[in-house]
């Protein structure tokens, strides 16, 4: 539950943060990017992978139909691969999920606070939250204020996560941190630590509406500031990397970073997360290839 700092207490120490080496995290990014894995450990990578995504849609022509549709698909992607970690929609289809997953351990993640842009005024982003949560969200996927963060108003920003964080009760807190806005290593850095000081449960890269959604280096900052992170508090906090991961070859490149950044405490479902809408249908393709030896043809499974 964050560090139980002040406001003015969790700026001060973002703003204490030293600098990223730029170069030295894109090399060890691009070095962790091009490890190879034998076939046994693949087939297990990829079971894992389909285990950790939040399976997405987020349009404005979501409807009943295509929830149930989704949530079908998450709880029996196909054969014996397991479920996936959650469905993420809309607050106006948290109920039709919530229903069509119940009585499984698929969980239902709501975007809320105004996504994707966060420029609504917090009591309109609370009551986002709660309407999500009670129509059966465990998971709510916040947007931070960017307009706030990039301006230096870092209090702000806290106190408004911390706010949506009460207004959870019990339903996790993902926060984006729309990193592709955020300008610079250095700012995500700052907004990953100002984030878990405020609660955050989850820190995620992106909305997936934007130009510049979740990179191997972003995310490997990421990865070192929940572990920095647990080092001086304790607390445990997840990672989410959204938006642009479409094939099985990039979703493990991810799980070889966390592996090696974080090791087996944050090698679950529970601690790390895929936001994507096509990247299952790849796993899946690329698990029947490694049983059967050959590609299935493009009908067999969906495209989002």
């Amino acid at each position: 539950m964050g560090s139980m700092l002040s406001g003015a207490e969790a700026v001060s120490l973002v703003r204490a943060l030293p600098g990223v080496d730029a170069v030295g995290l894109e090399a060890r990014a691009a070095g962790l990017g091009t490890r190879s894995i034998k076939k046994e450990s693949k087939a297990q990578a990829i079971d894992l992978a389909i285990a950790m995504i939040d399976l997405t849609t987020l349009e404005g022509a979501d409807t009943p139909g295509k929830v149930r549709s989704l949530c079908a698909k998450a709880l029996r992607p196909e054969g014996d691969a397991p479920p996936v970690a959650a469905v993420c929609v809309y607050p106006a289809m948290a109920a039709t999920a919530a229903e069509a997953v119940a009585g499984s351990d698929v969980k239902v993640a709501s975007v809320a606070t105004g996504f994707p842009a966060g420029q609504v005024p917090l009591d309109v982003r609370l009551a986002d939250t709660e309407a999500a949560v009670v129509a059966g969200a465990d998971e709510i996927d916040m947007v931070i204020n960017r307009g706030a963060f990039l301006a230096g108003d870092l209090e702000r920003v806290f106190e408004e996560i911390k706010a949506v964080k009460a207004a959870c009760g019990e339903a996790r807190l993902k926060v984006i941190l729309e990193t592709g806005e955020l300008a610079s290593y250095d700012n995500v850095r700052r907004a990953s630590h100002l984030a878990m000081h405020a609660g955050a449960d989850f820190i995620k890269t992106s909305t997936g509406k934007v130009g510049v959604n979740a990179t191997l280096p972003v995310t490997l900052l990421m990865m070192q500031a929940v572990r920095d992170f647990r080092a001086a508090t304790g607390t445990q906090v997840g990672v989410k990397p959204a938006g642009g991961i479409r094939t099985t070859k990039d979703a493990i490149k991810y799980l070889v970073c966390v592996n090696e950044v974080l090791g087996d405490d944050w090698l679950s479902p529970h601690w790390f997360r895929f936001g994507a809408s096509s990247l299952l249908n790849d796993l899946l393709m690329q698990r029947r290839k490694l049983t059967t030896g050959h590609y299935s043809g493009s009908d067999y499974v969906t495209v989002d």
